[in-house]
């Protein structure tokens, strides 16, 4: 199976001609991808907290940087200053080697999986993948799962129009759902 840096070197000529760049470094590449947490109600299990931060460390190969809230929302229980989310990005080998594991292992794994919809794909050509339940990554099998949480990875990239980035992540084997 090819790695994901592997198909982006054959993508980049496709995508030379296909949308008329003269030079190899015009063309989009995955500058990051950045994996959020939300704690929600588990904020308040110190024990939860903890598994989320060690498991979200397993999935990325990265220790989470913990996300406090910037306003207090009384009906949220939230207090300014209160950690309500772990964030993780990844760059260079490590974001390969997560994209690798997400695209080509945990998606397909995902129950009822019927492809990625298109409208996950924003304007400035960056993907967000919203994940349910966390234990579809292959680090978690065999691990003592008591919590499942979600989580969202965006996939950052330099494409300057949704239709460039769109040929790229096609290229690299992203699972869209197909209309």
């Amino acid at each position: 199976m090819q790695s994901i840096k592997e198909k982006y070197k054959e993508a980049v000529p496709k995508i030379m001609k296909e949308f008329g760049f003269k030079s190899p470094m015009a063309v989009p590449s995955i500058l990051k991808v950045v994996v959020n947490v939300g704690t929600g109600k588990m904020r308040e299990k110190k024990e939860a907290v903890e598994t989320v931060e060690k498991h979200l460390a397993l999935i990325t190969g990265q220790k989470a940087s913990p996300r406090p809230a910037r306003v207090a929302i009384a009906s949220y229980k939230t207090r300014e200053g209160m950690v309500i989310g772990y964030k993780v990005t990844l760059r260079g080998e490590r974001m390969y080697d997560f994209l690798d594991r997400l695209i080509n292992f945990a998606i397909p794994r995902t129950r009822d999986f019927r492809g990625i919809p298109l409208k996950s794909l924003d304007a400035g050509g960056n993907l967000t993948v919203g994940i349910k339940e966390h234990i579809i990554f292959p680090e978690m099998i065999g691990e003592d799962v008591r919590n499942i949480f979600g989580l969202e990875a965006t996939i950052v990239t330099s494409a300057k129009k949704r239709e460039e980035a769109l040929a790229l992540f096609k290229l690299l084997g992203v699972p869209f759902e197909k209309n």
